[in-house]
């Protein structure tokens, strides 16, 4: 995945306009961003356009406004934000779509400034990737520059249309995202360990058959894993189970097999009759949970297991929780065994790296997001990455 054109490939930019995908797709409430961490992401990408004397424009979506001017969603707010950010002016296009009118409010501005288009999403032909839109988002600039992984399993015209039509790198921000999973699951060191939770094997059927072709140890967790120990005979009570999946569930254990990819499965479960914070609740074996109770977590025991699977691994990709980490104690495996890997990543001995929404909210919850090696925030693409799919976005910037 190294063989993209980065930033540091464009050469001398004095004079050029660099158009520049960003995720600005931030938490609002009252017209204020109320969280600006990707605001701040991007600014690596922008400082290093502006000290090779670019002019940047920067492109981004917000909300689902379905091709149409929704004044809610105008990213106005956000050009004030993201001036702060910067710590310089940021000149907002309002009403400037991306034609004429663009061109000239552009012209007006001197090199190293910042412009903040409207809302890509206003425009009709941006989810449909429009060869006419991302023909007048190229004719703006000079270079296409992409800091949008979040963005970037989507073919939309400006994330995949454009970078067709003039030259294209990875920003910063991008090209941290592909380093770092290149060396998760492109070029790892072995052995590898993938740890994958989450309520529904349904919605991770290609991630775990793609996962065991690739990874040395497989650990199943969260809900996900009483639809494989229910393949298996075990009878899970009450517990959240897709009965329908369990011919899908034997194939992977299958596939698993003929692989040489080992399998872990919970060792012992903590049980509790209702779905709530601080309910009654027992440690057992798998197949001792009664018809009542339900299994809302990994057991100690589990933990052990996995935290010994974590020594020998060199390299531990991580995506989704090992048991209903929201509601306490159902929280305790998942944060044992995110601690045990970020204590070894700290030490240097081994690459962790996570992804997905509820990854990086049990990793926050543990406390040790800052400590493993790589934690990506973006969703989609990164579980579309981690199901061997091509990413549009990525590989328009290929070399």
């Amino acid at each position: 995945m190294s063989d993209f054109r980065r930033i540091e490939d464009a050469g001398d930019l004095t004079g050029k306009t660099a158009i520049v995908r960003v995720d600005f797709n931030v938490p609002m409430a009252d017209g204020k961003v109320t969280d600006d961490t990707r605001l701040r992401s991007a600014l690596p990408t922008v400082n290093a356009l502006r000290e090779k004397g670019a002019k940047v424009v920067l492109l981004a979506h917000f909300g689902r406004p379905k091709g149409k001017i929704v004044e809610e969603m105008s990213l106005k707010p956000v050009a004030t934000a993201f001036s702060s950010v910067l710590g310089a002016p940021v000149h907002f296009a309002e009403n400037c779509g991306f034609g004429p009118k663009a061109k000239a409010f552009l012209a007006s501005r001197s090199p190293r400034d910042v412009i903040l288009m409207e809302n890509t999403r206003f425009e009709a032909g941006e989810e449909k990737n429009d060869p006419d839109l991302a023909a007048s988002m190229a004719a703006l600039g000079d270079l296409y520059v992409n800091d949008a992984f979040s963005a970037a399993h989507r073919a939309h015209a400006s994330t995949e249309g454009i970078a067709r039509l003039i030259p294209a790198y990875a920003g910063k921000s991008m090209e941290m995202e592909l380093d770092a999973l290149d060396r998760a699951l492109g070029k790892p060191e072995r052995p590898v360990l993938a740890v994958v939770g989450g309520a529904k094997v349904s919605s991770k059927i290609d991630l775990l058959k793609n996962l065991v072709a690739k990874v040395d140890m497989l650990a199943i967790g969260g809900g996900m894993a009483n639809t494989f120990l229910a393949a298996q005979g075990v009878d899970v009570g009450k517990s959240l189970c897709e009965h329908d999946l369990a011919d899908t569930a034997r194939e992977i254990l299958a596939n698993a097999e003929a692989s040489g990819c080992e399998i872990l499965l919970p060792r012992d479960v903590v049980v509790a009759k209702e779905f709530k914070a601080n309910a009654a609740n027992r440690a057992c074996w798998p197949d001792e949970v009664a018809a009542e109770e339900m299994i809302l977590d990994a057991g100690m025991m589990t933990v052990m297991h996995l935290v010994a699977a974590m020594g020998r691994a060199k390299t531990l990709v991580w995506n989704g929780p090992l048991g209903a980490f929201e509601l306490t104690p159902f929280d305790k495996a998942t944060v044992a065994a995110a601690q045990a890997a970020a204590l070894r990543a700290k030490e240097g001995e081994l690459i962790a790296v996570a992804g997905g929404g509820d990854t990086v909210a049990a990793l926050n919850h543990a406390g040790v997001a800052d400590d493993f090696t790589f934690v990506s925030t973006a969703g989609g693409a990164f579980l579309e990455w981690m199901e061997g799919k091509a990413l549009p976005g990525v590989e328009a910037l290929k070399a």
